[in-house]
């Protein structure tokens, strides 16, 4: 009994010796490591950490306790990843398509540029030194974003031959851009050729080739950029004919057939124009004529001159005939071809040498243009008109004896290609003089054994 006794004492004893030295460490944050989101649960000289419901790991430290995700939170992440995954392979079609595409255009382009004969204007130019007046090539891309890809808000003109876009260039120069409906791939070569000449060519009444581009189904051609419009615009609008008395029409002839005679006489290579009209003969702010088309009309069917039409042989006497017409046009302010007219008078060089013949010229002449004063130089140029007409090429005055003459008439000057009696007695009325009223003088000066009436030359 009284060792019993003695040993539950004992125990007491120690039992009261621990809870003087109990600390519950759960109960200051600072004696403790347990996460916020953990539980602590004290013990006898420490502690232990459990994570709630929902969260995972010992709880102990910053990242002793993670939340579980959602059940269906995993479905989610199944299907972010398999939508991801489509995307990815959506996106890796596109860029494949696009590059295949990109691959396919520049193939195209290198097609056309060696079809359009690129290399073989490269291998020209490379012969040559450079100069500022050397062609330009430029890519496709450079002339689409010079005419916001070609939009219909720049074209400036259109015809048979195709379309002319207004661009601007990178460096700001403002062009005029031309782009034929068909080219024949048989004179690819004579093309560079005239191309490579055309760009060297400094004429002040010439418009300027600035460079093309061969990566087109068909060549664009980039010309400097004129202003004022076409000749043609201004014969035929009642605003603009106004500034264009019979002094100005004279000047603009003999400005035209200065650059024809230049052309197929005086340049390095002779070069047909083949589709002289005016067109094709711009002005500027001074209404000074600059011609444009040089050799780039081989890109279409000509189909002016009656000997063309018979012997399919281009000559330079093809461009005198053109430029008889142009003539025509000039003195009558009548267009070419009329199809608003009597079928008579459909054909303007038709009806002009029929009206000459049959005395009554002076009834198609533009009464604008009519004076006292100017009618022995008009006859003079019905006269020059009538010479270029010659339905044979062989009997029409060349380019330079027409831009002679027609300087002559300029400087009250003699200078005619035709100086026999006959010639001169022609030469002393065309038009009836009793039309500024003066005597009247007759046609039985002239030869008619050479016209042909009527002919399908005319434009």
């Amino acid at each position: 009994m009284a060792q019993r006794l003695e040993h539950e004492l004992a125990t007491a004893a120690r039992r009261q010796r621990e809870r003087r030295h109990y600390v519950d460490e759960c109960l200051n944050e600072s004696l403790h490591n347990c996460n916020k989101h953990a539980f602590c649960t004290n013990t006898i000289g420490n502690y232990t950490c459990t994570c709630p419901k929902n969260y995972y790991g010992d709880g102990i430290g910053d990242e002793g306790c993670n939340e579980k995700p959602p059940k269906d939170t995993k479905i989610t992440y199944v299907l972010i990843g398999v939508a991801s995954g489509i995307i990815c392979l959506l996106l890796g079609i596109i860029l494949l398509y696009l590059e295949l595409k990109r691959r396919s255009h520049n193939k195209m382009k290198q097609k056309f540029f060696h079809q359009n004969g690129g290399h073989m204007l490269q291998e020209k130019l490379a012969t040559r030194e450079a100069s500022l007046e050397m062609v330009t090539i430029f890519s496709s891309s450079e002339l689409q974003k010079a005419t916001d890809n070609f939009h219909d808000t720049m074209i400036i003109g259109r015809g048979g031959f195709g379309t002319v876009y207004k661009g601007v260039l990178a460096n700001r120069v403002t062009v005029a851009i031309k782009r034929s409906i068909r080219v024949d791939p048989a004179q690819v070569e004579q093309f560079i050729n005239e191309v490579v000449v055309l760009s060297q060519i400094n004429h002040r009444n010439v418009v300027r080739l600035i460079g093309c581009c061969l990566e087109t189904d068909v060549p664009l051609l980039v010309y400097e950029f004129i202003n004022n419009g076409t000749l043609s615009s201004h014969l035929h609008n009642e605003a603009k004919v106004r500034v264009l008395d019979w002094n100005m029409r004279l000047k603009i002839a003999t400005e035209t057939a200065g650059v024809l005679s230049y052309l197929h006489s005086s340049a390095s290579t002779q070069i047909i124009h083949r589709d002289v009209k005016p067109d094709n003969i711009l002005l500027d702010h001074t209404l000074t004529a600059k011609v444009s088309d040089f050799g780039a009309s081989r890109l279409v069917p000509v189909d002016l001159d009656p000997e063309y039409m018979q012997t399919n042989q281009l000559t330079e006497k093809s461009d005198v005939y053109s430029f008889g017409v142009v003539l025509l046009e000039l003195v009558t302010g009548r267009r070419a071809l009329s199809f608003d007219r009597p079928i008579e008078e459909k054909s303007l060089s038709n009806y002009f040498l029929y009206a000459l013949k049959h005395d009554f010229l002076f009834k198609i002449i533009d009464e604008k243009i009519v004076s006292s004063e100017n009618m022995e130089q008009i006859s003079a140029v019905c006269k020059l008109a009538k010479e270029c007409l010659n339905v044979k090429g062989e009997d029409r005055p060349s380019m330079k004896e027409v831009a002679m003459e027609l300087e002559g008439m300029i400087r009250r000057e003699k200078h005619s290609w035709a100086t026999n009696v006959d010639d001169q007695e022609e030469m002393k009325s065309l038009i009836p003089n009793d039309h500024v009223g003066t005597s009247s003088v007759g046609y039985d000066s002239i030869n008619w054994d050479h016209i042909v009436l009527p002919i399908s030359g005319g434009r």
